[in-house]
């Protein structure tokens, strides 16, 4: 049984300890100081440049208003012009983006061993908390630990908990769903952008018999293809999370007779007619396990559907490969290498659907990346076994 990390630090003249908690992969912080609402914004700015934690025992709103001041000061740093080459302006924002989220993740909050908030008008967050963590599971608690300081956790991640459980509950609306809604699990990657969901509304389908959706996340996808009449659906996914949200979501729709979702690393046993896939569209680390729904280092799964994909179609079958071109713009990826991969599987470009990008980052021209995100285009690659 793997144990959480256990943090230390001084309070009261007193050694006091607790279990370290990040859904995002953070390190536990090495220092840790007390801090309330006397604390200003600039000492407590200097502490986590310096990597040194802040743990809050003032006003909830009070630590919501330093976390602001503090975005505020990271953001106005002076900045290096923006270099000539894309691609390596990618790999300078990516960095500028961990080291804000390393800074804002040194305001630590505590939470009781019944996963609730100690502190003055904090929200009750056991909801949001219970979904992202689970059960308070009773195990005992390290030495130096108290019932109200269970557990600490950056106040950064816990709004992300506390906005994430509102989307759940709320959900995505969903156009090709007639306007339902998908409702997002913590974790699992949200259809907030719908081009892909789109193009998988509008391709021509090659049969209604049975399909395969590969890293099915919320299931959005498994669903629309429902929707459109295909009476049986293959939907796998390796996160337990994704695999808990799609199951959800299917009963939710009323699609749960057509749609089975089944745990595993990209193809489930057989062939079928239609094998879709919506794979992370750039080849690069994440930094934190949250962020796989959008980066797929080494282009992994990319890879793994089209090396796979010939030997779990039917005679005649297609696979919707689901790609943006972001990385392309990016210099990650080039088309050659993405057809390289194609012919190398075995397989042949039936045709191709395209759709331009409608997210507001694609006319944010302060955006560092906004160049590439303009050129962005989102296509649904038809794909056949060569003959």
């Amino acid at each position: 049984m793997n144990h959480p990390p256990v943090v230390e630090w001084t309070e009261d003249e007193q050694v006091r300890t607790a279990r370290w908690r990040s859904e995002n992969g953070a390190r536990p912080p090495r220092r840790i100081v007390v801090a309330d609402d006397r604390t200003r914004a600039d000492e407590a700015y200097r502490l986590a440049c310096e990597g040194t934690a802040l743990l809050w025992r003032g006003d909830f709103h009070n630590a919501r208003q330093l976390l602001t001041a503090l975005a505020r000061r990271v953001d106005r740093r002076p900045r290096k012009a923006a270099p000539a080459d894309v691609t390596e302006a990618f790999h300078l924002h990516r960095a500028a983006q961990n080291q804000r989220a390393r800074i804002l993740g040194m305001l630590l909050i505590p939470l009781s061993a019944d996963l609730a908030v100690p502190l003055h008008r904090a929200p009750d967050v056991r909801e949001a908390c219970t979904r992202a963590y689970g059960p308070p599971d009773g195990t005992e608690l390290p030495a130096g630990a108290t019932g109200d300081t269970a557990t600490l956790v950056s106040l950064r991640e816990l709004l992300a908990l506390i906005g994430a459980n509102e989307w759940r509950r709320k959900g995505v609306e969903i156009p090709a769903l007639g306007g339902d809604r998908i409702h997002p699990h913590y974790g699992v990657f949200s259809p907030a952008r719908g081009e892909y969901v789109d193009l998988v509304a509008g391709a021509p389908l090659p049969g209604r018999e049975l399909a395969f959706d590969i890293g099915t996340g919320t299931g959005v996808l498994a669903s629309v293809l429902a929707r459109r009449g295909v009476r049986r659906i293959v939907a796998t996914d390796q996160d337990p999370r994704a695999l808990a949200c799609a199951r959800e979501n299917t009963e939710r729709l009323g699609v749960a007779d057509q749609v089975e979702v089944v745990e595993a690393d990209l193809f489930p046993a057989g062939r079928a007619p239609l094998v879709v896939c919506n794979p992370p569209w750039v080849p690069a680390k994440p930094t934190s396990p949250v962020e796989y729904a959008v980066y797929d280092p080494g282009n992994r799964m990319l890879h793994g559907f089209l090396t796979g994909l010939a030997d779990h179609l039917t005679p005649g079958g297609e696979g919707w490969l689901i790609l943006s071109d972001l990385a392309e713009h990016l210099g990650l990826r080039s088309r050659d290498e993405l057809l390289d991969a194609v012919a190398r599987g075995g397989l042949t470009v039936l045709g191709r659907l395209d759709i331009a990008p409608r997210h507001p980052r694609a006319r944010d021209t302060s955006d560092p990346l906004h160049v590439a995100r303009a050129a962005e285009v989102t296509s649904l690659w038809r794909l056949g076994a060569a003959e």
